[in-house]
Formats: C-alpha cells, sequence, structure tokens
C-alpha cells in the first residue's frame, strides 16, 4: 500500500529541542560524491557502528554521529524520515547495510517516511535494501495519551491496556 510522505514534525522532549544550536545540522548528502568525501573523512572504527540519519523536507539525507539527537540533526525542523542507518563497502561500493526509523522524537511512520528515504539513499548512491530492515510501530494511545512502540503486533497500551490504533497516530497533532 503506497502512503505518501508525510512531515514528521518533532514530537518528543522539549529540552532536547531547546538545545537544538543553528549550525549544527548533520552533514548533507546530496551526491555520490558527497557521500565518498565524508566517508573517507570518519575514522575507520565510526563506520563500523550506525549513524544518526534523517531527511529533510526537500528531500536531502543529513547524516550525524549516532549517539546525536535527531532533532539536532535535522536543526529542530520538520522531516521526511528519521532513522539509524550503518553503512558497508561490497565489492568496492558502498551499500546500506541496515536501516531504521529509530527516532523517538519524531515517530516517523514506516510506510509514510520510506519513500524519502530511500530516494535520498539513492541520490546518496548507496545501494539499499527495498524497505527498512528494522521498523517500529509508534502509536499514540487515545485513551491514555501516551506514547507506545508496537512489539510484536500486539496493538496493546503498556500503559492502560486499552486498543492502540492500527495506523499510524504518534503525533497528536497531525491532521
Amino acid at each position: 500500500m503506497y502512503t505518501p510522505p508525510r512531515n514528521h514534525r518533532y514530537i518528543g522532549p522539549p529540552e532536547l529541542r531547546a538545545a537544538v544550536r543553528p549550525g549544527g545540522e548533520g552533514r548533507a548528502i546530496g551526491s555520490p560524491a558527497d557521500f565518498d568525501a565524508w566517508a573517507a573523512r570518519r575514522p575507520p572504527a565510526e563506520l563500523d557502528e550506525p549513524f544518526t540519519f534523517m531527511v529533510d523536507a526537500g528531500g536531502l539525507l543529513r547524516l550525524a554521529p549516532r549517539r546525536s539527537e535527531h532533532v539536532a540533526c535535522a536543526g529542530g525542523a520538520p522531516v521526511l524520515g528519521a532513522g539509524e542507518v550503518a553503512f558497508a563497502r561490497r565489492a568496492g561500493r558502498w551499500t546500506v547495510g541496515e536501516v531504521s526509523n529509530q527516532s523517538t522524537g519524531y515517530r516517523p511512520d514506516p510506510d509514510a517516511s520510506w519513500p524519502a528515504v530511500a530516494a535520498a539513499l539513492d541520490r546518496a548512491g548507496l545501494d539499499r535494501p527495498a524497505f527498512f530492515t528494522h521498523v517500529l510501530l509508534f502509536r499514540l494511545c487515545t485513551g491514555c495519551r501516551e506514547q507506545n512502540t508496537v512489539h510484536d503486533l500486539d496493538f496493546t497500551c503498556l500503559f492502560c491496556g486499552d486498543p492502540l490504533p492500527e495506523r499510524w497516530n504518534a503525533d497528536p497533532h497531525a491532521p
């Protein structure tokens, strides 16, 4: 089922958004040359672990060290996608080994964010999987209003036991 990309607003802790500083956004990767130059400056040990990523409203991939907050990588702006990504070299080419929508600050809908993530990875010249290799399902309980991460397709609120919506609704202010 095709779900059109949507801007995901930051809905995480306000103190993390308040700590965002201008110019602290993740490294913009708009082409294979951008990615190669960025990767060449990374220490080998850093390339062995995943990176924080986001796709900005213009469809541009931005990368930051793994322990960076997504909201900082995005400069506080809405994103089309966010998560973690790990890279590998295969046959002399950079590839995406793993990619997830793991961002508790943006809680992106995997179906709505994947097309933008895939397009940004393609623009960067990276071979990639057909979908996220690890998917998180974020839901807002319509009863107690607590945020949940769905585990094992059990759509039950961890906090109050009410059923969770099957469709993405993690942003309480989204249309």
